[in-house]
C-alpha cells in the first residue's frame, strides 16, 4: 500500500507519489532482473524534488520483516543495504519516498565479483554533438578488443555504456579495466575528454567516469526516474539511436515510457546472454594503451 499516494513530488509536472509508484509497478517487469540481489542506495525526497532529498544505504531501522537486506562490512561496523528482489520491495522503496534508485555493479552472494562494468560520461556542457560521438568513441574502442556494449540515457547529462562481465574477476580487474579504456580514451581525445576528478580541472571537457566500478560505488538503475524537472528516465537506448542523434540524455520520462516500452521492449534483455570475461580483453588493452602513465582513480 502506498501511503500519501496524492503527495506532489515533481512540483513542475504534478507528478505524484502515486503516479511515481504506478511507474515503478509497471516497469518492474524489466526493472527488477537488471537490479535483482544488487545493494540498493535510495534517492529520497520525502517533500518532493521541490527540497533538499538525501541518500539512504542503511535500512536497519523501520523496514518491513519481508525485506530482504545484505550486511556490508565499513569502517566501525556494517550496513544493512536493501535489496530490491521482487515488485513488492520495488514499490517500497517507491514508499519511501526514493526516486532514484543507485545500485552496485556486483549481486549477492558475490559482492566481490562485479558482473558489470560501468562507463558514465558527464559533460561539462551540453553539446549534444560531441557527447554523441564521445559515446560512440567507447562503444568502439570496446569493440576493437572483442567486447560487446550497451547503452542507455543518464537521465541527466550524459550515456551509460555498459559491459556485461561473467562475475569471476573481481572488483580490481574491472576498476583497472575501466580506467584503462578511460585513459586511452582521453590520449585518443585530449581536447573533449578527461579524467580529472576535480570540475574545476576538466576546462569544460567531458569527464569519462570509471569510478562507478570501484567496490561500494553505484550507478543509477536501468528504468530509474532521476530527480528532475520532467522525471526523465535512465533508459536503454539502441546504438543506432545513438547514431542517428535521436535521443538525447533526458529522451525518456516517466510518463512517455509506457509508450516507449511498448514499442521497443527490453533493450537490455540479452545483456545476461553477453557475459565476458576480461582476461583476453585486457591482453589486447594493456598492448595498445602501452606508454600511458597510470595514475589511480579517485
Amino acid at each position: 500500500m502506498i501511503t500519501h499516494p496524492d503527495k506532489v513530488l515533481f512540483p513542475d509536472d504534478g507528478i505524484t507519489k502515486g503516479e511515481l509508484a504506478a511507474y515503478y509497478e509497471a516497469v518492474a517487469p524489466l526493472m527488477v532482473p537488471h537490479m535483482r540481489a544488487r545493494p540498493v542506495t535510495m534517492e529520497r525526497y520525502p517533500a518532493g524534488i521541490g527540497d533538499t532529498g538525501f541518500f539512504q544505504k542503511d535500512v536497519s531501522k523501520g523496514f518491513p520483516k519481508w525485506l530482504k537486506r545484505v550486511e556490508v562490512p565499513k569502517k566501525g561496523g556494517v550496513v544493512h543495504y536493501p535489496l530490491v528482489m521482487d515488485t513488492r520491495s520495488l514499490l517500497w522503496t517507491a514508499n519511501q519516498n526514493a526516486i532514484t534508485l543507485h545500485v552496485w555493479t556486483s549481486r549477492v552472494p558475490r559482492l566481490d565479483q562485479p558482473d558489470i562494468c560501468v562507463f558514465d560520461l558527464d559533460p561539462a556542457k551540453e553539446d549534444l554533438k560531441t557527447l554523441r560521438r564521445v559515446t560512440l568513441a567507447v562503444r568502439d574502442l570496446l569493440a576493437e578488443i572483442g567486447l560487446t556494449s550497451w547503452v542507455k540515457t543518464s537521465g541527466s547529462k550524459g550515456f551509460h555504456i555498459v559491459v556485461p562481465l561473467d562475475g569471476k574477476g573481481g572488483a580490481g580487474q574491472a576498476g583497472h579495466f575501466a580506467h584503462t579504456i578511460g585513459a586511452l580514451l582521453v590520449k585518443r581525445d585530449p581536447d573533449h575528454l578527461t579524467q580529472e576528478f576535480s570540475k574545476a580541472d576538466r576546462g569544460g571537457r567531458i569527464y569519462v567516469d570509471t569510478g562507478r566500478n570501484n567496490p561500494g560505488a553505484t550507478y543509477a538503475a536501468a528504468y530509474s526516474v532521476r530527480a528532475k524537472p520532467g522525471a526523465p528516465v535512465s533508459a536503454p537506448c539502441t546504438w543506432e539511436e545513438i547514431e542517428r542523434g535521436t535521443v538525447t540524455p533526458q529522451s525518456f520520462t516517466l510518463r512517455g515510457m509506457e509508450k516507449r516500452i511498448s514499442t521497443v521492449g527490453d533493450l537490455w534483455a540479452d545483456l545476461k546472454k553477453a557475459r565476458r570475461s576480461l582476461k583476453s580483453a585486457m591482453d589486447k588493452l594493456e598492448r595498445m594503451a602501452s606508454g600511458i602513465v597510470h595514475v589511480s582513480p579517485s
